[in-house]
């Protein structure tokens, strides 16, 4: 059902950011190529084939089908490639409403890590917003590029080689959220770069960060100070009845989030 074929209506634009996904539901991340492109797990393609489609055909790729779809957010941090542990959509999905932020919107976020949260936050101020991810680690910064790259919101995206710490940030920015081992020692200086009404949040593994990180927001005079976890229990739905499932993603970390309601 999935996989039957569709009338093309349009050819898809190069540059176009895909997946392709086989019938097993594996789904392969491809850049529109009017000529031949390696994919990673297929090997070398036809471009100009997969360009000559549409959103929602299959297209024949060595003798199997593969459905050509435009990535969701979901699609992207399933498929991206993992150097670092990431926020998991759990806790990062929420993070957006937290900040208030959408379109327009002018963050900054450390550290890059694997790049999750990045796509994330991008997701959330595109098409006219701005993200600024602060690195200190040139192997987590690489790994980052190639997983935003496989986003079409890559336009939006500012990264730079520094430490957010003791850096000079940007100014009147709407929201950060920081994502690094002390955070409690970036606070200062990232306040200093949100406008008022702005926005801080941070990620934090362990319950003695999680205090030190509250007790310095308090200190440094933010608002509306709140801390919590998110706890993940699916559920299971069968013809003889629903039950949750025995297994759930429990801990994974907490979140923190503050305003600056201060000139």
């Amino acid at each position: 059902m999935l996989y039957g074929h569709l009338q093309s209506v349009s050819m898809i634009e190069e540059g176009s950011k895909l997946i392709l996904i086989d019938r097993n539901g594996r789904k392969h991340p491809f850049t529109a190529a009017m000529k031949m492109v390696e994919i990673s797990r297929l090997g070398v393609v036809d471009g100009s084939a997969i360009c000559a489609s549409s959103v929602g055909d299959a297209v024949d790729i060595g003798g199997q089908a593969f459905l050509v779809m435009r990535p969701s957010l979901k699609d992207l941090l399933s498929i991206m490639e993992r150097k670092a542990q990431i926020i998991s959509p759990k806790d990062s999905f929420q993070i957006p409403l937290y900040l208030d932020i959408g379109s327009g919107s002018r963050v900054i976020e450390a550290g890059a890590g694997s790049g999750a949260m990045t796509l994330v936050l991008l997701h959330a101020v595109a098409p006219d917003g701005k993200v600024y991810t602060y690195e200190t680690r040139d192997d987590h910064a690489k790994v980052a590029r190639r997983n935003v790259g496989m986003s079409s919101n890559g336009s939006c995206w500012n990264l730079r080689m520094g430490d957010i710490c003791t850096d000079v940030l940007e100014e009147e920015l709407d929201a950060a959220m920081i994502d690094i081992p002390n955070p409690w020692d970036a606070v200062a200086n990232v306040v200093k770069s949100l406008r008022t009404g702005g926005h801080i949040g941070c990620y934090i593994p362990n319950v003695n960060q999680l205090e030190k990180t509250v007790r310095t927001m308090r200190d440094a005079g933010l608002s509306e100070v709140e801390s919590f976890e998110t706890l993940h229990r699916s559920m299971l739905v069968h013809e003889g009845g629903v039950r949750p499932s025995s297994e759930m993603l429990g801990h994974t970390g907490y979140l923190v989030f503050a305003r600056k309601t201060h000139r």
